[in-house]
Parts: structure tokens; sequence; C-alpha cells
């Protein structure tokens, strides 16, 4: 995750202490995808979710035994996720048991479930912040989530979050579709005074698999990110943003670099200095995911290779097992990495998109994913 704000704008954000620790052995943020089931049937998917006939999720009881062990292993933030979790029956008493045990709890939603005494609940039970996803204006949201009247549904909940006083923030997705529509979210941001806005490249994992043609280009990807840059900067100056990220590819950091030292050394100086606080893409480290049925996952984009199961063995276990081949590769990326990443000078502050999108653990078939938009110019040692 990239800080657009901090690095580019020097403006503070909320989760700073995480993504730019002075030390980096602090335990993963889990994601907790704990239902598959959803009430829409987004394109870009990568839960996959309706396609698991009914599998079993986690009891309440289970789910519990699961925050213990997150909690008591030391990780910092538990976030819902789904399918969509406020399909969950027992979410709110998840959250409260997960709250109790110290932990900052985020939810993560299409938003089309929220209405006023949701919001409420979640703000009663110290919600931290709630994220809900956009795609673009009405039109594009509906059909890319498959549901009409989706787009109105998720803007009344952010408006209930609003007045129930929770931090509520936009989560853009972007594809070769509505990649263009950047300037247009971040006018939609600010007309709901959405402060926080978080940018996903596509990973095509899930039902997302299948959307090869949805890829943007390395071209719009660049253009993406020079609106992103210069929305954040205009929004910031005039108070209309606290936060704005991008997520799913490191190569945004260095991209960002290059353009800050194009126009001050000295703000380029302090980004370089986070960004190498942070160490660019620390997968399998940073944060881990689990889902329903119990599976543990190096992130939320890896469903198609299991760890372990809670039910099975602790979560710390599954995470500290020195057994785990996937683990290892993750965790040693200067040894394991893709060809192109060995020889770019970036390589320190990005970390590098290297993964399985289809389950083998044989780190010779990994790629990069989403792909790196660099030029060699751009990468080549100095």
């Amino acid at each position: 995750m990239i800080n657009i704000s901090k690095l580019y704008c020097g403006k503070s954000g909320r989760s700073d202490e995480l993504r730019y620790p002075p030390h980096r052995n602090h335990k993963p943020i889990v994601v907790f995808n704990c239902t598959w089931r959803c009430n829409l049937t987004c394109r870009h998917c990568y839960s996959h979710v309706r396609d698991f006939g009914g599998e079993s999720e986690l009891t309440t009881e289970q789910a519990r035994c699961l925050i213990d062990q997150i909690a008591g292993f030391g990780c910092p933030v538990l976030l819902f996720s789904g399918g969509e979790p406020l399909l969950r029956e027992d979410l709110f008493e998840l959250l409260e048991y997960a709250g109790g045990k110290g932990l900052r709890t985020v939810l993560s939603t299409n938003g089309t479930l929220i209405q006023d005494s949701t919001a409420e609940c979640l703000t009663a039970l110290g919600v931290s912040y709630v994220g809900i996803s956009l795609d673009g204006p009405a039109e594009f949201h509906d059909d890319f989530r498959q549901v009409e009247g989706a787009f109105a549904a998720a803007v009344k909940g952010i408006c209930s979050c609003r007045r129930a006083g929770i931090p509520a923030g936009v989560r853009f997705t972007m594809t070769a579709d509505n990649i263009r529509q950047i300037p247009l979210l971040f006018q939609i941001a600010a007309d709901l005074d959405v402060r926080r806005i978080c940018f996903y490249h596509l990973i095509r994992t899930g039902r997302a698999e299948d959307l090869a043609e949805a890829v943007p280009s390395a071209a719009l990807v660049r253009e993406a990110m020079d609106s992103i840059l210069s929305c954040t900067e205009q929004m910031t100056s005039a108070g209309q943003a606290d936060e704005v990220l991008t997520v799913g590819n490191h190569a945004d950091g260095p991209y960002l670099l290059m353009r800050l030292r194009r126009l001050s050394l000295e703000r380029a100086a302090d980004a370089e200095t986070l960004l190498r606080r942070a160490a660019g893409n620390r997968v399998g480290q940073n944060i881990a995911a689990v889902d329903w049925a119990g599976r543990v996952y190096p992130d939320q984009f890896w469903r198609s290779y299991s760890l372990g199961n809670v039910l099975e063995r602790p979560f710390d276990q599954i995470w500290e097992n020195p057994a785990e081949p996937v683990l290892r590769y993750l965790r040693n990326k200067n040894k394991y990495c893709d060809p192109r990443c060995r020889r770019c000078r970036w390589f320190e502050l990005c970390g590098g998109n290297f993964r399985s999108l289809d389950g083998s653990a044989n780190v010779q078939l990994w790629r990069n994913e989403p792909p790196c938009y660099l030029t060699e110019e751009e990468i080549a040692v100095e």
C-alpha cells in the first residue's frame, strides 16, 4: 500500500505507523474473508464468491478462536471482508469480540446493506473505518457489479456512515474500462465529503482470472498515476482529502519518486526515506488473509494456495512455519525474484509484485502480477 498523500504531499495518515514503521518486524495486518456469500456478482471479485455452493464457514465459536489467535500473536488490525461481510449473521458479535481483544477493526464492504441503524451499530462497536467500493459513475458501477441500483445503495451506505460519525472511504479497482474515470471518482468523493480514497490495481485472481482484456496497458497505468498524483495534490491543497492510497503494485513508489525528483529534491528525499523504511511489497510478511473456512493465505489475492488451516494448526504456527516454501520465497526476495526485478535499481523500494496465480509453489512459474509499468530506461542502474 502506497500513501500518495503522505509521500507526494507530506500529509500524514492515520495508519502511517504501520505503513512506514521504524522497524520491520511487526506482526501482519489480517484480512478475514469471513463469508463467501455476497449479494452482488462483481466481475473482478478476487474471492470468486457465489461459486462455493454453500461451503462451510467458521462457526461463531471457531471465529472467536481465530480472533484469539490473531490477537495473541500481536497482530494490530483485523479487517473483515468477504464476500459481503454484512451477510454474516454474527458479524457484530465478532466485531465486538475483536475490539475487546485490543484489535483495531476495519470493515470492507460493497456498502449496499448499510442503513443508518447498521452504521450506528458499527460506530458503537468501535469499528475504526469502513471501506466501500465504487467503480465509477452509477451506470458503469451497476454494470460492473452486475446489479442495478448498486451504486445508489453504496452511496446511501457512505452517507449513513458519515451521519453515524464513522470514517468511510471509497475503494476503486482500476481496469482498462474505468481507469480514465479517476478524476470523476475524485469528484464523486469530494461531493460526498469522503476524505479517503484507495485505488486498487487489478490482480487477476478469483473471478478476475478471466479478465485479461480488463488489465490496463502500461501507458494507461502511467496516465492513471499521473492523474492520481495531480488530483491528490489538488484535493489535499483544498483541504478535501486526508488519505489517497494505491494498492497492489509497488512500482507506484518509484514512479512517484521519479516525478517528485523532477519537482522537488527535498520532498523526494523525504519520500525515498519512507519508501526504504517500508521496503516495498511485503506480502506474506506485513499482511495475511484467512478465509471463511479457516484457510490462511499470504494475502487476500492468493486464493489458490493455502498455507494451512487454523482449524488444524494455530495461526502463529502456520505463519511462522520455516518449512513453508511460499513464505520462504516471499521473505527472501533478494534471492527469489523476477529476473527483470533483479536488474532494477528500484528493487529495494518496490520488492516486486512476484506471485503465483495458479496455486503453484514452484517459484519458476511465478510472475509479476500486476505487471510492472516502468520502462527499461527507468529501471536501469544509474
